[in-house]
This record gives C-alpha cells, sequence and structure tokens, in this order.
C-alpha cells in the first residue's frame, strides 16, 4: 500500500519527474518562483555579457583617450567616460567577467571544500570532528571581509590571490550546515551497509554521503555568488582587490570615481547599479533555490 506523502509534490520543481526534461523543470520553477525566475534570467544574460563582451563592449576599455576624459553620457558614449577617457559601458562590460570569475569561483571552491570538510567532520566523529569544528568555529567568528583583508593582505593582490582570499572565509561557514545533514545520513543502513561491505572511507564519503547533500551544497553555492561578488567589489575599491587596468565594478568606483563624484557622477552611479543589481539577482535566486529543494519549505 502506498505511503501519502506529507506535502503535495506536484506543488513545486520537485514534482516534475526527471524522464520530463528540464523545460518542464524551468517553466515549474518559473511559475512558483517568479521572483527566483526574474533573477535567473538576470544572472543568465550577465553570463551572456561576459562571454561576448569582446562583440558588445563599443570600445577597448583600456584604451585611454585625453580628448575626452569626464564626458557626459552621450551618443558616442552612451554612459560617458572616466577620468582618463575610457568608455564607462566597455568597462561595465569587461568588469561582468572580472566579477562572475571571482564570484563563481570563490563560491565553487568554498563550497566544494566546506562539504568535503562537512561531510568528512561527520563521517569520523569524534576527535576529529571536535577538532575541526573548533577549527571552523575560529574562522567562522570573523566577519567575512574583515577574514578576506587579512587573506588578501598576506597572499597579495593579484586575481588568483582575490579568488583565494574570498574563498577560505566561505569554507567553514558552508562546512557547518553541510556538516548537519551529513550526520543525519551517516546514521541511514546504507552507510552501515557499505561499512559492512569493506569499503574505503574515501569511497564512502564521495560516493554515498557527498551525493546526498547536494541540496544544501547548491544552496550555500548560490548564496556565496552574490557575496563573492560584493567582497570583490568592497576589497577593488579599498585597493586590495584587482589592479589597474584590469577592468573591474569595485575598481571602478575608487580613486577618480570619488574626486569627481558632483561633476562626474556617472563614474560611480553605473557600477554601482551593476554590483547591486548582480548582488540582488543571485540573492533572488539562491532564496528561490533553497526553497525549492528544501521540503520544509514547499508549498502545501
Amino acid at each position: 500500500m502506498a505511503i501519502q506523502a506529507p506535502f503535495d509534490t506536484t506543488a513545486d520543481v520537485a514534482a516534475v519527474e526527471p524522464r520530463a526534461g528540464w523545460v518542464p523543470v524551468a517553466l515549474a520553477f518559473c511559475r512558483r518562483r517568479p521572483l527566483g525566475a526574474v533573477g535567473a534570467v538576470v544572472v543568465a544574460l550577465m553570463i551572456l555579457v561576459a562571454l561576448s563582451a569582446t562583440l558588445i563592449a563599443p570600445y577597448d576599455p583600456l584604451t585611454v583617450d585625453f580628448g575626452a576624459m569626464l564626458a557626459a553620457p552621450n551618443a558616442t558614449h552612451w554612459l560617458g567616460t572616466d577620468a582618463f577617457g575610457r568608455d564607462v559601458l566597455s568597462r561595465l562590460v569587461y568588469g561582468s567577467r572580472t566579477a562572475l570569475l571571482v564570484g563563481f569561483g570563490a563560491a565553487f571552491f568554498g563550497a566544494t571544500a566546506g562539504a568535503i570538510l562537512g561531510v568528512g567532520s561527520a563521517y569520523f566523529g569524534g576527535r576529529i570532528d571536535l577538532y575541526l569544528q573548533r577549527l571552523m568555529d575560529v574562522f567562522i567568528s570573523f566577519p567575512l571581509i574583515i577574514l578576506a583583508l587579512a587573506m588578501v593582505s598576506i597572499l597579495g593582490n593579484s586575481l588568483p590571490n582575490v579568488i583565494t582570499a574570498i574563498t577560505i572565509p566561505m569554507v567553514p561557514r558552508c562546512a557547518l550546515v553541510i556538516r548537519s545533514s551529513a550526520l543525519s545520513i551517516r546514521e541511514i543502513p546504507y552507510v552501515d551497509a557499505a561499512r559492512a561491505a569493506g569499503f574505503s572511507h574515501g569511497r564512502i564519503i564521495f560516493r554515498h554521503m557527498l551525493p546526498n547533500v547536494m541540496a544544501p551544497y547548491l544552496i550555500m553555492l548560490s548564496a556565496f555568488l552574490g557575496q563573492a561578488i560584493l567582497l570583490e567589489a568592497s576589497l577593488s575599491f579599498l585597493g586590495l582587490g584587482v589592479q589597474e587596468p584590469i577592468a573591474a565594478w569595485g575598481l571602478m568606483l575608487r580613486g577618480a570615481a570619488v574626486d569627481f563624484a558632483e561633476t562626474a557622477p556617472w563614474m560611480a552611479i553605473f557600477p554601482g547599479l551593476a554590483i547591486s543589481l548582480a548582488v540582488f539577482a543571485f540573492n533572488l535566486f539562491g532564496d528561490s533555490l533553497r526553497d525549492a529543494l528544501d521540503p520544509k519549505l514547499r508549498t502545501l
């Protein structure tokens, strides 16, 4: 006799059978989570702009034109120019590459490392779990921006170092969330059966436990994307992120953009809008993804 599900599984994204394909899943997600769909569309447009920057940008973002310094938005330069005569629109388009590279890189490595540490900590338990969690508590006691500032000050301010500096503060936060899910998975009989069959610890962790924490992993990954973009912009604004002449949204906000805030406000307005829109879109998509994947938050 079939057991009645505690909630109406037809009411959410999970209701669509896997064999139905990704199109019905996407349509169901858009219907049930319209704000999340808006966020996903904005994210998709950002990725498209970043990938086709060489085709979209009207000018080379590094080209200096001293005859057009601080030009207001016009037919030639739609969003104006900066203090060096560089086209603001072109630098915004190329800056999306930097933002997404840092965002996806830091979020992926941070969430993946945190997931592995969280599952391993829950699986082994005992002193390994105790010592590892106390280490995570030490890292998590620092705000994200403070720890990122410390890391980039030690490592340097190249692009790979910025990604590493943003990744490290995200690892303990993901590890704690994944560990809570892995603790319940560890007690499921098939894990005991895998141990009894003589499987190695690595196989049990990677083949039997990690696939079952994909839902919280994806939620943490999407949540970290917006935070990583904001952290990169903050570090660049403070002079500890990527350096000139690389096009980056946070870098466009510092220096001359502050000095000319009254006479050339477009230098700060448009990069600020780009950062706000990107972070808002990722947060909308992440929140909706969490609601769709968490059974406790599904629509009854």
